[in-house]
């Protein structure tokens, strides 16, 4: 039974849990008391007025401590219409108040550190030949963070910045495991250049992923509609893509994958509402890669072929990752 949950602000969330009652402290702030009653859905009763931050609190608690916990019934003096108004609570026509963890994982606070997760206005532009959104300029530093509760770890995201990023890039690339699949392999000025074109490109952000604050990994997140594989399938204005390269061996192995991928995932549905895919092409004889993808919820709508290599299309739907969310 977890006794302490860090939150990516800094603060630790510390509770004490029993059959039948949670009681929760954030730091120096007022206790926070409910009353548990086991069931499917489980119960929540409080005898006091809870603010919407109390709410997530619990609710956060108690969905990191179950992944299998879908639903919360509460039992409240009042609802903070904050709550209600941003989905963390619904109401029903009979007064009952209810948390989804559908939707909750869908609330932007407090994994997007960045100012992230408003719905840039949309203005439809050609670029190349093709008409797609403008896209909003890119963000820099720390993107995302959350503290795995299977792991233990802190998994985030930040944006990639050349200069301190380049030598560590330019090792992963030349490592005979990635060679094999990204082949980009070559000089620190050849990656310089790699790194510095995408930099210029609007449809393309680069991301580093870290375990507790140690670079483990490179990301390549792309908008669908103005990338190479829009021809292949019907490519919606808000759809995502992603190219993923473990640099570190340390960081290898299916727990890591299921984490890093999840939280990737995640990001980048939060990072737009209008978000409703993400998708990827690996190539089709990875078949490693590819049973991962499986594990965390995509499916392979076909295989096709590029230029260079014989892809697998690879798409998780939001409504499947949020429906089936595995986060914790």
């Amino acid at each position: 039974m977890m006794h302490t949950l860090p939150l990516p602000n800094g603060r630790c969330l510390h509770g004490d849990e029993s059959a039948d009652a949670l009681h929760l402290q954030l730091d120096l702030h007022e206790p926070i008391h409910v009353r548990l009653t086991t069931g499917e859905p489980l119960q929540v009763t409080a005898s006091e007025v809870l603010s919407a931050q109390a709410l997530w609190l619990v609710s956060y608690w108690l969905f990191a401590r179950d992944q299998a916990c879908q639903t919360l019934n509460w039992v409240l003096p009042a609802a903070p219409v904050d709550a209600l108004q941003s989905g963390l609570l619904l109401g029903a026509a009979d007064g009952a108040l209810r948390t989804e963890r559908t939707l909750f994982w869908q609330l932007p606070g407090p994994w997007l550190l960045a100012g992230q997760g408003a719905a840039y206005p949309q203005q439809l532009i050609i670029s190349d030949g093709k008409r797609h959104p403008r896209r909003p300029a890119k963000p820099v530093g720390e993107l995302y963070r959350r503290f795995d509760a299977r792991l233990g770890q802190w998994i985030s995201l930040r944006a990639l910045d050349i200069d301190s990023d380049l030598e560590r890039f330019s090792r992963w690339q030349n490592s005979p495991r990635v060679l094999e699949f990204w082949q980009e392999g070559g000089t620190l000025e050849q990656h310089r250049q790699y790194l510095e074109k995408l930099e210029r490109d609007p449809h393309t952000l680069t991301l580093i992923g870290c375990f507790d604050e140690q670079p483990f990994a490179y990301f390549e997140a792309y908008w669908a509609k103005e990338d190479r594989i829009a021809p292949f399938y019907a490519a919606d204005h808000y759809d995502r893509g992603i190219h993923m390269l473990v640099g570190e061996d340390s960081h290898r192995g299916p727990h890591k994958v299921a984490s890093w991928l999840t939280a990737l995932t995640h990001f980048l549905f939060l990072d737009d509402p209008r978000t409703q895919r993400v998708v990827a092409e690996p190539r089709a004889d990875n078949a490693r890669m590819i049973g991962h993808m499986h594990s965390a919820g995509f499916h392979c709508q076909k295989e096709f072929d590029f230029p260079h290599k014989r892809a697998a299309l690879m798409v998780i739907e939001r409504e499947r990752f949020f429906e089936r969310c595995v986060l914790r």
